[in-house]
């Protein structure tokens, strides 16, 4: 509920006071990694997604494999966009910083081979799913 403040000051019961200082909070919109991780992710969804339209090509599955493309794109380009906006003094790390530094995670530093293995571990299982699932249409055929 609101009260009426104006009556608080008038009857000496509320006090005036100087607005907080605000501390300005250094911006780090950059996921921690280097940008080709990205690359090689998109890649491999958009590579299930043409080794499934190739496989089964369908008019029928023409808009929904499209659909599905743009999904992905939006979905890596949005947080990209994201990550150069202005005020974000940030730059991902290179692949010479990863390979020397790692990534800092919740549980401590994380070898760059261990981080790599993480990062791209379900984008090629994706892919493998798709080669998987390919073949065993062609088999059953």
């Amino acid at each position: 509920m609101s009260i009426q403040v104006q009556d608080m000051i008038a009857r000496g019961d509320a006090r005036i006071v100087e607005a907080p200082v605000r501390h300005q909070v250094e911006v780090d919109r950059n996921f921690g990694l280097p940008s080709s991780f990205y690359g090689i992710t998109v890649g491999c969804y958009l590579g299930f997604l043409a080794i499934t339209a190739v496989a089964f090509a369908s008019p029928i599955l023409a808009i929904p494999m499209v659909i599905f493309a743009f999904s992905i794109l939006a979905g890596f380009l949005v947080p990209t966009i994201w990550t150069r906006l202005k005020g974000n003094d940030s730059r991902p790390l290179s692949m010479d910083e990863f390979g020397r530094k790692g990534v800092m995670t919740l549980t401590g530093r994380l070898a760059p081979r261990d981080a790599a293995i993480q990062v791209l571990i379900l984008p090629v299982l994706v892919v493998v799913w798709g080669l998987v699932a390919v073949t065993m249409a062609i088999l059953v055929r």
